[in-house]
Parts: C-alpha cells; structure tokens; sequence
C-alpha cells in the first residue's frame, strides 16, 4: 500500500495519471463510492467502503488494476476493524500473489498497527520558489495580465508554504479584488498563511509588537541577535562570504527575566514572522502521529522560511529523555536533534527554558545552537532600565517626577515581571484613590507589598544559577 500524504487531491489524481498509463485504475470516495477513476463512472450499485473492499478481494478481482482509495482516514481513526481487516487481507494478497497496489490519499497520515508493515508513505510537497514562479506567469498568461519581475520574485517567497489550489485560489482573489496585480496583492498571501497557521493547530504565528528598547537591560543578547540579524538579512551574500546559516539560540534562566519578549524581539530585529510551537499540541493517540505532527510542523515553517520558530519552555518537552523518557518522547526528541544539526532553510529557532538541568545533554551540544545564553535576575542597571520602560509605557507624563533610584535599590532580587507587576499596581492604587498622578511613593507601597521572586525560588534560583556557571554558559547581561 501506498499512502499519499496530499491536501491537493487534483494535483495527487494528475500525478497519477501520468504515472498510471494504461493501467485499470478504481477509484474510491465517500461521495460517489467505487468508481471508475478516469471517467469516474459507478461500478456497484452499494456506496459502502467495506462492499467496496470485500467485491475487489474476492477472486482475484484487484488483480492488475490499481485502486485509489480517499475519505478513508476517518475509517482508520476509529480503528473500524471490519476496514482493516479486509486491508490486511488484500495486503497480504498482493504481497503473495497478486499485480496490483493499493493507493490511499489523504490529508492526514492515519496508519493503524495492522497495516504498518504494508504501508508506505510518500508526501506532496509544496512547490519551491521555481516551480510557483511559473504557476504565477502562467495564471498572468491565461489571464491576459502582464507582472513585472520584482513582484514575482515577492509574490513566489510570499507564497512559498502554500499548496497549488492555494496560489490559484488566492491569483484569482487578487485579480477580483484590484483588477490587476500590485504589492497590494501580498497582503492576501500573509493573511491566508495566518490562516494557515491557525489551522494546522500546532504553530501559532505571535503578533509582533515589542522591540529592543522595550527589553530592559540583556545587552549581551540583543548586541548577539542584531549581528545574526544582519546575516539572516543578506543570508545569499553571507553565504557567498562563506559564512553558514544561523541555526538558532537556546536562551535559559530565571522566569519572569524577558525571554519570551526576547523572542518576540528577534522576529522584529530579523524583520520575519514569528511562529510558536506548542510541543504539548504535538502528542497525538495514534502509532506515528506524534512524529507525524512534529515532521509536519517543522516542514511547515521551513515552507513559510525566513522565520523565527520559538519554542518555549523546551525542558517540558523533553525532560526525562534519558531516564523515564517515553518511546514516542525519545522518537521526538531524535527528530529535534536531527533536523537542528542538518537544517539548512533560514528557520532560526530560538527555544527557551526556565530550568536546563532537566535538558538532556545532547541538546546543548556544539552545532545544534549557535549560542546559549543564560538570563538572571536583573542588576540594578537593568532594574532602572524596565522600571523606565513600564513607567513611560503607561504614565509617560509621571516619568520624570519618579525617583527611580529608591526603587532600583528596593527591588534588589526581582525579576522584570515582578517590576511590571508592580508598577501596574500601583498605577491601578493611584486612579483607585482618585490621585492625578503616580508617585514615588505608591510604587514604594507596591514593592512592600510585593513578594520577589528570588524571595520565593531562592533555593532553587540559587542552584540554577550555580549550574549556568559552572556550564560556563554566556550571560545575557553586561557585567
């Protein structure tokens, strides 16, 4: 059996057209049942998948023909035993004696234990650069419309992670939209890949708002992501330079100390989307789903490439990789690593981690991350830095009349959310009292009521922080 991982049934059926020749080709779908594949003309009476299977398994019906089978992955998901048995059988058959293959489309790869031994699967890629390049002059020739070369080198790197009825879809949304095509034209493909996105319900693509000046202090780490920034920006050049793709950066530390906003920033900095894996959503119930959903993840943002694919907290991931670790965990976790090493699309992965000690050690070693960095609580420099930053955020006119010393040296032990926190506070007392302005001395109220992080994690803080060093681990910090 050959299983056809396609959304592109039109492109799959021409595909094996082509390859088919004159061989008899059966056909069998959920609306019209068994059919002919080519004239799609009814051959029994019964629409039923297992009448289907049980005509063409008796007597050595299958037998030099080709049967395309679709619609069938619901069958194979609620593990309809009468299905797979028949399945088995004819497998079996094939392997034995009979001419012939059984050839499954779908949109998702569902493959029951039965059936593993016999199944193959093949994928329908989405088309390259070139080959969308030609599909948009040939869709501009068909419609009588000229495009100039810049906008069809824009339009084929925005299209790129998109299927073929996809790109036809959204030419002809474009062209009934504006009459012609212009740069106005991208802004359709941006919100159909967020769509796509969506829909794939394992990557998010994150809004981005923050940039490096919203980040208080991590000098060390932003000086680090602007020079990657400058490469991954002229990546042709920099490669003609002889200088190789960045890969990523894996940024560890205390929570609450700015390293989910780092990775907001560097999507900003390397002017690309910024697409989320949520590695609890790739766990599937199924034999293979869980490395299908990682496979598909990961090709999914090498087809959107250039981007940032931030993956947070990675230690929930993987922990327990190399004691309690499970089969389907370490499966994933190979596949990480293989695909971190051998990457060569401009797909920068920043992952994040609150505690690196439940990392497994392969992870940290050379070649899968450029760099990693550890982030602490912030130094008194830093603290003056995002006390500015959330102040002048929401109260830029009380700025100046802040003593932001005596709150620097009041807030030694906590972190950039435990400061935001504590601003918010008291900007919310201040309107609560009916005052006209924030003061001083409300922050100052805020931060005694405030338990600090290292006050509540200091044990914990004090050995993570032991472990950074010891790991000679680069400081995201100055100093």
């Amino acid at each position: 059996m050959i299983y056809i991982n396609s959304f592109e049934e039109a492109k799959t059926d021409r595909i094996i057209k082509e390859v088919m020749g004159r061989h008899e080709v059966l056909e069998w779908n959920g609306a019209a049942g068994l059919v002919d594949f080519r004239t799609k003309k009814p051959l029994i009476k019964d629409r039923s998948l297992v009448a289907a299977l049980d005509l063409l398994r008796k007597d050595k019906e299958l037998d030099e023909k080709k049967l395309i089978l679709k619609d069938i992955s619901g069958y194979l998901e609620d593990s309809d035993k009468q299905v797979i048995a028949l399945l088995k059988s004819m497998a079996i058959e094939i392997s034995q004696e009979l001419d012939a293959n059984i050839i499954i489309v779908s949109s998702k790869v569902v493959i029951p234990r039965e059936l593993e031994k016999f199944v193959t699967v093949l994928e329908n890629d989405y088309p390259d650069q070139n080959e969308i390049k030609k599909l948009v002059q040939g869709f501009a020739e068909e419609q009588g419309e000229t495009i100039n070369d810049e906008l069809i080198e824009a339009m084929s790197m925005a299209f790129k992670g998109l299927t073929e009825f996809e790109i036809i879809d959204l030419l002809n949304l474009a062209l009934a939209n504006e009459g012609r095509f212009t740069r106005g034209s991208l802004s359709l493909i941006f919100d159909q890949k967020q769509q796509m996105i969506k829909k794939s319900g394992i990557l998010e693509m994150i809004p981005l708002k923050e940039k490096a000046e919203d980040i208080g202090g991590l000098e060390n780490l932003k000086e680090w992501l602007k020079r990657k920034s400058r490469v991954f920006k002229s990546i042709n050049k920099a490669a003609a330079f002889g200088v190789d793709m960045p890969k990523g950066v894996l940024i560890a530390g205390v929570p609450g100390c700015g390293k989910s906003l780092t990775a907001k920033v560097t999507a900003q900095l390397f002017e690309v989307p910024l697409l989320r894996l949520d590695m609890g959503k790739i766990m599937g119930k199924y034999v293979g789903e869980s490395e299908e959903n990682m496979r598909r993840s990961i090709a999914l943002a090498e087809t959107i490439a250039p981007c940032v694919l931030w993956i947070d907290e990675l230690e929930k991931a993987f922990a327990g990789i190399n004691g309690s670790g499970s089969e389907v965990t370490v499966r994933l976790f190979g596949q990480f690593l293989t695909w971190m090493q051998e990457k060569t699309s401009p797909t920068f992965v920043i992952a994040t981690a609150n505690d690196i000690t439940k990392l497994p050690p392969e992870l940290m070693r050379k070649g899968r991350f450029d760099e990693i960095f550890f982030v602490g609580l912030p130094n008194s420099n830093e603290r003056q830095k995002i006390f500015e930053i959330h102040i002048k955020k929401r109260r830029p006119n009380d700025l100046n009349n802040i003593r932001i010393y005596e709150l620097v040296n009041k807030t030694e032990g906590y972190s950039g959310a435990d400061i935001e926190g504590v601003v918010r506070d008291a900007i919310e007392n201040t309107f609560s009292d009916g005052e006209p302005a924030l003061t001083t001395e409300y922050i100052l109220s805020a931060i005694n009521e405030t338990h600090s992080l290292s006050e509540i994690m200091k044990e914990s803080l004090d050995k993570l922080s032991e472990e950074y060093k010891n790991r000679k681990f680069k400081n995201a910090s100055e100093g």
